[in-house]
């Protein structure tokens, strides 16, 4: 079966940390609501409330990505349909109007010993920061586990001990599980993740909400520190310091690279253009532009600035029609992703 290409209804998270900003990017919420998240594509487990994104538009609207996955996994999923069957990335946009929580999320020995909780590998790219704006990204390494540990009890100044990062926009940020972090106010960001629901509060900025209670036995558990942040890895990635390799009508920037997902930053001149498809489906996220993405039984679905495709490895010949300068996250599947479905 060949699948067209596919958008979805947006899940719009409530945070107490959220904001309205999402409004521009086509999300319709009242002003006085504090949205801090916009699932644009997910396939978590039926547990999880919210958590399955429908299909907006043509002629499968309504149906769910899981429902469609278990009626045909190849034609959705390509050669990763041997190894689950959920779609193996959560995609969303983070308004961060104030800080998030310091966190962690669970790794691969935390999830074997905890069955109820699941990895979460993850990367950030900046679509908007206000002056001044920082991510934090890891611990000091000088700071050992119990030190660390012994300031967080006392509620000491863990705020001091995290590594501070001024970003800007087109940064982006890699966050494997263990890596302490948080979103600092004033960002809003892509998110890419493994999906995974599974979040350990460090830290609140003293919030004292009795709905966010705080994680640090099973935060301490997994947290890396000292030389263990280190995985010889890129941490942060600046667009403006990439080379673009260039082919005719488009512009490519490696950003990310992990052994779940990689990402792409491209730029595609105003025209048609080929989008070339392996064996595994591809995830669209455009940051600027319009345009819209059509196969070749002349199925399209229309994206803008903050939009999120869906191309499944089955779509037959899929175009990119730009009507004026498109950028796009180009995200990418392995054909065996390193960490599968929670």
């Amino acid at each position: 079966m060949s699948l067209p290409p596919l958008r979805f209804d947006p899940i719009l998270k409530p945070r107490a940390w959220g904001g309205a900003r999402l409004q521009r990017f086509g999300r319709k919420f009242d002003a006085s609501e504090t949205i801090g998240e916009s699932w644009d594509l997910a396939d978590l487990p039926a547990m999880i409330n919210l958590g399955r994104s429908a299909i907006a538009g043509g002629p499968l609207n309504g149906l769910l990505l899981h429902d469609l996955i278990q009626r045909d996994p190849a034609a959705v999923l390509g050669a990763v349909a041997t190894m689950t069957t959920s779609f193996p990335l959560l995609v969303k946009l983070l308004d961060a109007r104030h800080n998030l929580s310091v966190q962690v999320h669970p790794d691969a020995a935390y999830a074997e010993r905890h069955p109820e909780a699941s990895i979460k590998n993850e990367a950030w790219f900046v679509l908007e920061a206000d002056t001044d704006a920082v991510i934090y990204r890891g611990i000091n390494p000088s700071l050992s586990a119990k030190e660390f540990q012994e300031i967080a009890r006392s509620s000491g100044p863990i705020l001091e001990h995290l590594i501070r990062i001024p970003v800007h926009r087109g940064d982006c940020i890699r966050l494997p599980s263990g890596i302490c972090h948080a979103l600092g106010a004033g960002v809003l960001v892509a998110e890419v993740q493994t999906p995974s629901d599974t979040t350990f509060r460090v830290w609140d900025w003293d919030r004292n909400d009795p709905a966010r209670p705080l994680h640090l036995d099973q935060a301490m558990a997994c947290m890396r520190f000292g030389a263990a942040q280190d995985d010889g890895m890129t941490a942060i990635t600046r667009l403006d310091d990439i080379p673009a390799v260039e082919t005719p009508g488009c512009r490519r920037r490696r950003l990310c690279l992990t052994p779940d997902f990689g990402i792409d930053y491209v730029e595609f001149d105003p025209g048609s253009h080929a989008i070339t498809i392996g064996s595994t489906p591809l995830v669209l996220l455009a940051t600027e532009g319009t345009g819209s993405v059509v196969d070749a039984s002349h199925n399209e679905i229309r994206i803008n600035g903050g939009d999120t495709a869906l191309i499944p490895a089955s779509c037959d010949q899929p175009r990119l029609r730009a009507e004026s300068m498109i950028s796009l996250l180009q995200i990418d599947l392995p054909p065996r992703p390193g960490i599968m479905i929670a």
